[in-house]
């Protein structure tokens, strides 16, 4: 959780115990800080030598990544795996040096704190008020074989720390007061425990499913809620909330189980604002599909090892539930095993519960009026056909035969017309068998009541025969509709990921599918509260007007004619333009923010530079002029040309600090003035050089005579120069001083100026650029950190490119490309 609890201790205590048992291990790294206990710990482990390597002036050892790897011991000790590395070394950082020894077949002990994790570096950023610039990917971590929390209290790492064990004396006032508060330890300490125990869980999952262990483990309370996507979810959702509060650590997830047939009356708009609620609870969202809720659900739940699951109380009547069987809450607690079920009681649950009748949606019709007009006269025309036909070959066919044939009638009246005509058919043939095919012939007594029981079984199988065709047909019929709505469904989607993410194109895209008028999305401020237009589609004005509506602050007004069956489709889209339009005012506020952020960073990088950068030169030529003008000492020649040197020097970085923050706001502002004209490279180096003084009489000069003019501004482009080789000679070793050479490409001249200082990393260069910015460099008394930005800036000014690559062999090389006088300026 954080430094002192004793990491290093045990990876050196498990060392030794390895050692003890015939293990072959040495110590690669291990980082003692001079604490007398750890370095106890390392007797009698061998120790690879470390290579020292030298960093801007000063000497520093590392791990020797190719003596451990040449020794190749069975195990190697490596201690903070977040650690940079000095450049010069193979890798930027100690992990990847740790995955090259792993891949190497040498086995790792290694340490590191909670702070460094990548995952958690903004969190332990706002706890503690420190930011880590040392971060190691997540990924990294959780491959280990084995992960290990070296666990302390807070107040005994503080007690350690006022003994002297962690810390120097004169450093643990300081550490008490900030890092290692008690409440920023515990935080640190609960974020490590839980870290480790989201580790163990992903272990103890991947055992299971390795073992093919399927029954309940109740190592976390794990809260299952079934969603259904009705009004009803979010009574669902908050009950599941309590249940899980009342665990600490435990986990929530929500489900919809959508039907496999994808047939469904869903609300797309409500499922979409659940979703959110269900993530802003700190709950997980997830769909599955299957034919079965029941089975889907519990499926779900064990595979999550889920120990609870909430769900909604049936909201069928009595008739229903008695003709269609067991309900899916009933299901999932007869099947649920030892997984506790919560069924909650709603609102839809108890309005339901007072309706008894029997529903009639399988008895509904899904065919037009037309095709039930078709299959009624199709039943006129056929059945008195029929019977003259078969009254015509009466003493050839029996009466089962018959039966049959009219059967087979009702059947084609049924595939035209649909149900009710079948009915009629079914009926009006029993009628027309009895009367002139039943014995006795011509009356509707029937002699046999083997006939009577085959007319009752005829009647009874058209109707039965006529319900079977109308599901088909119905079921078709919305396979179709399904169908046609996911292909909708599936252009929206792919519009977004096209990034058509604009409430606009999401409107237009609204109306030019469904062929409306117009498409507007509305908001208001509280419910109370009238409507405004955040983005439309279409013609103003116009009827019918239908509202879809998302939540209680957003709508989306459509005007023409909208059927019943497309009202589930403008309501999804409806739900995609409400998050188009809440991305768009997330990003609005970020821009803000971010403007925001950006203002305070500068302002307090300018008040650093006035308070001290600013101040140091003139306090300096400040001295220098009260010195001269004291009364009290009496100066000697050297001694007067020596101090009014030092005013001058300090008057002139005071001048050209300030012409740098000048620039540099007329760069933002626009109203930089700049001359081009043809300008020799030749000439400019020398002046840029001169300007230097002392420290531009060491740098090498390669400029070929030969060198085409340019477009430039001579003094711009000389200022330029200056920023550059003064950087260059302020990060270059004293035995390799800067170079700069010039040479012409593609119609364009590149000066390049080449330092073999440690360089910078690729990932740190846009940084370069950035005004105030300098790059952790230790030398506070140069400058600013403008000189790189402003001179890319006067660059670009000028129609020409700066850039930074690396120098072969170490170091960094500044390029300005500008372009020919032969070219346009």
């Amino acid at each position: 959780m954080a430094p002192g609890v004793g990491k290093t201790y045990a990876m050196l205590d498990e060392g030794r115990r390895r050692l003890d048992r015939g293990t072959d291990v040495v110590i690669a790294v291990a980082e003692t800080h001079g604490r007398r206990h750890t370095q106890e710990r390392t007797a009698g482990l061998e120790v690879v030598p470390r290579v020292r390597r030298d960093y801007r002036g000063t000497s520093f050892e590392e791990m020797d990544l190719d003596a451990v790897l040449a020794r190749r011991p069975e195990v190697a000790l490596v201690d903070e795996l977040a650690h940079t590395n000095i450049p010069g070394g193979r890798h930027e950082k100690r992990w990847q040096d740790v995955e090259e020894l792993v891949n190497a077949g040498i086995e790792v002990i290694t340490t590191v704190n909670i702070q460094h994790l990548e995952s958690l570096n903004d969190v332990v950023q706002r706890i503690s008020g420190v930011e880590q610039r040392e971060t190691i990917p997540d990924r990294v971590v959780r491959r280990a074989d084995q992960i290990e929390i070296v666990d302390i209290a807070p107040e005994a790492l503080r007690r350690r720390m006022a003994h002297g064990n962690v810390y120097p004396p004169e450093r643990i006032d300081a550490a008490l007061s900030n890092y290692f508060r008690v409440g920023n330890l515990s935080a640190l300490r609960e974020l490590a425990l839980l870290w480790v125990a989201e580790c163990v869980d992903e272990a103890l999952q991947r055992y299971r499913e390795a073992h093919g262990i399927d029954q309940l483990w109740e190592a976390r309370e794990r809260i299952v809620v079934s969603l259904p996507g009705g009004p009803e979810g979010e009574t669902l959702l908050r009950r599941a909330v309590r249940i899980s509060a009342r665990t600490t650590g435990s986990d929530l997830l929500a489900v919809h189980v959508l039907k496999g047939d994808g047939l469904a009356g869903l609300d797309p708009a409500e499922l979409s604002r659940q979703r959110r609620l269900v993530e802003s609870m700190g709950g997980t969202w997830h769909q599955v599909v299957g034919d079965d809720v029941s089975v889907a659900l519990l499926d779900f739940a064990r595979g999550e090892n889920a120990t609870q699951i909430v769900l909604g109380a049936s909201s069928r009547g009595r008739w229903e539930a008695f003709l269609t069987g067991e309900g899916i809450g009933a299901r999932v607690t007869r099947l649920s095993g030892p997984i506790d079920v919560h069924l909650v009681t709603h609102e839809a649950a108890s309005h339901s519960s007072r309706r008894t009748s029997i529903p009639m949606a399988g008895l509904t019709t899904a065919l037009s009026t037309r095709r039930r007009l078709q299959g009624a006269g199709l039943a006129l025309v056929t059945l008195p056909l029929l019977t003259v036909v078969l009254a015509q070959v009466r003493h050839e066919l029996n009466l089962p035969s018959d039966i049959l044939l009219y059967l087979t009638a009702v059947i084609a009246v049924a595939l035209v017309g649909g149900l009710w005509p079948a009915l009629a058919a079914a009926i009006a043939g029993s009628l027309l068998l009895n009367y002139y095919f039943t014995p006795p012939l011509h009356t509707f007594t029937i002699s046999d009541r083997n006939n009577s029981l085959a007319l009752l079984v005829f009647v009874g199988v058209a109707a039965l025969v006529s319900v079977l065709v109308e599901r088909v047909v119905r079921r078709t019929t919305e396979a179709g509709r399904a169908q046609a709505e996911a292909a909708i469904l599936a252009g929206l989607a792919g519009g977004i990921l096209r990034g058509e993410r604009s409430l606009e194109q999401i409107l237009s895209r609204a109306k030019e599918t469904f062929g409306l008028s117009s498409v507007t999305l509305l908001e208001r401020a509280g419910p109370d509260d009238g409507w405004v237009s955040v983005a439309h589609a279409g013609a103003e004005g116009g009827a019918p007007v239908s509202d879809f509506p998302v939540g209680d602050l957003l709508t989306m007004r459509v005007v023409g004619q909208v059927p019943s069956s497309d009202h589930r489709l403008l309501t999804a889209f409806a739900a995609q333009a409400s998050v188009a339009h809440e991305r768009a005012e997330l990003h609005d506020q970020a821009a803000r923010a971010a403007v925001v952020a950006e203002a305070d960073r500068t302002r307090a990088a300018l008040l650093a530079a006035v308070s001290h950068d600013l101040r140091s030169p003139l306090a300096s030529a400040k001295a220098s002029v009260t010195s001269l003008r004291s009364d009290r000492v009496v100066w000697t020649e050297s001694a007067r040309e020596e101090l009014l040197e030092t005013a001058d020097e300090s008057l002139d970085r005071l001048t050209r600090l300030i012409e740098n923050l000048l620039d540099m706001s007329r760069l933002e502002a626009g109203a930089l003035a700049v001359s081009l004209g043809p300008v020799a490279i030749d000439e400019i180096v020398p002046l840029a050089l001169d300007a230097l003084g002392p420290d531009g009489a060491a740098v090498q000069v390669r400029v070929p005579d030969t060198l085409p003019e340019v477009w430039a501004d001579g003094v711009l482009l000389e200022r330029v120069l200056v920023n550059l080789v003064s950087n260059a000679v302020r990060h270059s070793p004293d035995e390799t001083p800067p170079l700069v050479t010039a040479s012409s490409h593609h119609a364009r001249v590149e000066v390049r100026v080449v330092d073999r200082g440690p360089g910078v990393a690729r990932s740190d260069r846009d940084q370069l650029f950035v005004p105030f910015q300098r790059l952790g460099d230790r030398d506070n008394t140069t400058g600013v950190g403008l000189g790189l930005a402003l001179s890319r800036g006067l660059v670009t000014a000028m129609g020409g490119t700066l850039d930074a690559e690396d120098t072969p062999g170490g170091g960094l090389t500044m390029t300005v490309s500008l372009p020919e006088t032969g070219t346009e300026p």
